[in-house]
């Protein structure tokens, strides 16, 4: 949902776009996951990159406890992440 909104807010994509996407994500049967070790595993993550916040660890974490892809559009974060998950951008999402 975040990518989606930040891609309308820069004006990457229009606000049709962003609501039909939105709508899409929504109708998606996405259950929300906490793994046990998620708090553990964000924590080192942040610990061997370097980062002061383990927000954006958690993200990396998630996905690759999941063994999902991560969608971002965070250069920086995709940089990094692209170490330990498969990276999506916007470019990757079918039109």
């Amino acid at each position: 949902m975040s990518v989606i909104h930040e891609l309308k807010w820069r004006h990457r994509i229009s606000a049709t776009l962003a609501s039909a996407a939105f709508e899409k994500l929504m109708a998606v049967p996405v259950r929300p996951r906490q793994p046990a070790e998620l708090k553990a595993e964000a924590w080192r993550l942040a610990e061997r990159f370097g980062w002061a916040k383990t927000y954006d660890a958690e993200y990396v974490a998630l996905a690759r406890l999941s063994k999902c892809r991560l969608l971002t559009t965070d250069a920086r974060l995709a940089t990094v992440a692209r170490q330990i998950v498969d990276i999506v951008g916007p470019a990757d999402l079918p039109k």
